[in-house]
């Protein structure tokens, strides 16, 4: 399947491996951007149109989705400016409205970027310690963990869309995205290890992350968007091979050119040290403190909790690149930017 989609956050991580890869499979690649002087140079990864445009206006969405096959709808709020409820549901649960209304006009398959935040930050460890499928029970969130809501009430809506009959819609879920073009983990990862040349490692460090690379992430929307079977179902998109946070920390290294010492600490200390910067990223009201609050101590401290069995099996998806490659020429990608 090929012809005209449309990309919503066209220049983020996720949205500009789907430009690039969409564009390669011969796909005329539209992205729906606030400016499109600044995204000019998604043109360089094989868009074809920029419409000026913004989630968040209905009018404009679905005047961008007029004459598409497939809406690629992956603009998110991460971590806003303020770091409260309205934040992350305005762009988060407002922009999958008007993505849902956009398909529904213009008969366009709809492709929603979730994420396994819809688990909550508890529900995704399992009692019994089997992985965590799309079938596991959805526990109630936190009332301030605002993200986690966002993406669970977005993805409900585009898949109750669907069940009604409205659009064709279907949903995949990464746990924590990297890659080229990251604004979010790599650059901080990168920068605490540049400064520190040294990590900490939890029970040394032997714990597999929860990571993906966008470059998989975007292949799997490609394969949910144009597969039958995907209607209607969710995916989770977590799994590119059993690499450890001590592998991690090394391979970052070899990216970034330089030496990080591993450091294996007693988990307790650890846990200690990561509340008091809960503690004072809530005091100082800084971006994606509640991400913080609720990811960080299982995500350096445990296994990666999720399975991807049914992407597998029923898209026939597996990661792009291995993280051997994956994880350096990340880093690397950071030091060129930061550089300049």
């Amino acid at each position: 399947m090929s012809g005209h989609a449309l990309v919503t956050g066209a220049t983020g991580l996720v949205g500009s491996h789907l430009v690039e890869q969409l564009a390669s499979a011969g796909w005329n690649v539209r992205g729906l951007v606030r400016d499109p002087r600044s995204a000019a140079w998604i043109r360089e990864l094989g868009a074809s149109d920029l419409i000026r445009g913004d989630v968040l206006d209905p009018e404009s969405f679905a005047s961008a989705a007029a004459g598409c096959e497939v809406i690629f709808h992956t603009a998110a709020a991460i971590t806003p400016a303020v770091d409260d409820w309205s934040s992350y549901r305005a762009t988060n649960v407002g922009g999958t409205e008007a993505a849902i209304g956009a398909a529904r006009s213009s008969g366009a398959r709809l492709l929603h970027v979730s994420s396994v935040a819809v688990y909550g930050p508890h529900g995704r460890y399992r009692a019994d310690g089997q992985a965590t499928t799309e079938d596991a029970p959805m526990p109630e969130i936190p009332e301030h963990a605002f993200y986690a809501r966002s993406k669970r009430e977005s993805e409900q809506l585009v898949l109750a869309a669907h069940e009604r009959g409205e659009i064709w819609a279907t949903a995949i879920r990464p746990d924590v995205i990297y890659g080229r073009r990251d604004r979010q983990f790599i650059p901080r990862m990168a920068t605490l290890l540049s400064r520190l040349h040294a990590f900490p490692l939890p029970g040394g460090g032997r714990n597999t992350l929860a990571i993906i690379n966008a470059a998989s992430v975007a292949d799997a929307a490609i394969r949910a968007a144009t597969s039958d079977v995907a209607g209607g179902r969710a995916y989770n998109v977590a799994n590119e091979g059993p690499t450890t946070l001590r592998e991690f920390v090394a391979l970052a290294a070899v990216g970034l050119g330089t030496t990080v010492i591993p450091l294996p600490l007693p988990l307790g200390i650890l846990a200690f040290g990561l509340a008091a910067a809960q503690r004072s990223w809530a005091t100082l009201h800084l971006p994606g403190a509640t991400i913080l609050q609720h990811a960080s101590l299982n995500f350096v401290s445990r296994d990666n909790p999720f399975s991807s069995a049914r992407a597998e099996l029923e898209l026939g998806w597996h990661p792009v690149v291995a993280p051997t490659d994956a994880i350096p020429d990340a880093f690397r990608w950071w030091l060129r930017e930061h550089r300049r």
